[in-house]
């Protein structure tokens, strides 16, 4: 096998499972993953394994798979009659006779056209999200004596916001529908970076004097954060 093969294995009290088979020339062992964001199950496998005992590895990890696919969380669309969290809190989505989406009183108000419903729920949480992220930005940095190139909003999976070595920081918009003391915490994580690029005792102490409470917000991330990939919308990120 040299590329990904995707196959539709049965597996007891698991069926029609679609495990993505990854061989490695790394690998020395199988190696099971879960995606947390999409519950995509993926297996590494070394190179010259056999593909019947890779599947044969597969089968016996039935009830590790079952566990954690039962922590994914559930998809959920973005459309009319729908909650999805802004800020934190469930708001539902309302179509009304706008020509722009706004959010008030709990709830999302978006012209009543559903094709266009998900890219202005997007378009508008990316605005939000960029202009509370730069303002965020702007004032941790200036706390450590700072300074950022850019910032650019991403759909990132496998993180919230990084810091290049050009002092550019990227975030995902999606920390729009976390708590705002979780949004600030992550611009408060990349910014230290600015001053300490590695997660060292010094990087924590940076973090820790512009953000006091990071622990709390950073494990509501760990805790809540596959919940808000789990939100679809119909366009591409």
């Amino acid at each position: 096998m040299t590329r990904d093969r995707v196959k539709n294995i049965e597996l007891p009290g698991l069926p029609g499972v679609e495990i993505t088979l990854r061989p490695s020339a790394r690998a020395r062992r199988y190696g099971l993953r879960v995606s947390r964001a999409d519950g995509r199950v993926t297996l590494t496998l070394p190179v010259r394994a056999k593909e019947r005992d890779a599947i044969a590895f597969a089968v016996s990890q039935t009830d590790w798979l079952i566990k954690a696919l039962g922590q994914i969380a559930p998809v959920r669309q973005v459309a009319f009659g729908q909650m999805i969290p802004f800020d934190g809190v469930e708001h539902l989505i309302v179509p009304a006779k706008l020509r722009a989406p706004r959010i008030e009183a709990g709830q999302i108000l978006v012209p009543e056209d559903p094709a266009r419903l998900a890219l202005r729920v997007q378009t508008l949480f990316r605005h939000i999200a960029r202009q509370r992220l730069q303002t965020a930005s702007e004032q941790y940095a200036a706390q450590i004596g700072r300074s950022f190139r850019k910032i650019t909003l991403r759909d990132t999976r496998s993180r919230w916001g990084s810091c290049s070595a050009d002092g550019s920081l990227s975030y995902s918009w999606r920390l729009v529908m976390a708590p705002p003391v979780v949004l600030e915490y992550v611009a408060a994580h990349e910014v230290a970076h600015l001053a300490q690029m590695n997660h060292s005792p010094a990087f924590w102490a940076v973090v820790g004097a512009i953000c006091p409470d990071y622990a709390t917000h950073r494990a509501w991330l760990r805790r809540e954060g596959s919940a808000l990939h789990a939100i679809r919308f119909d366009t591409a990120d």
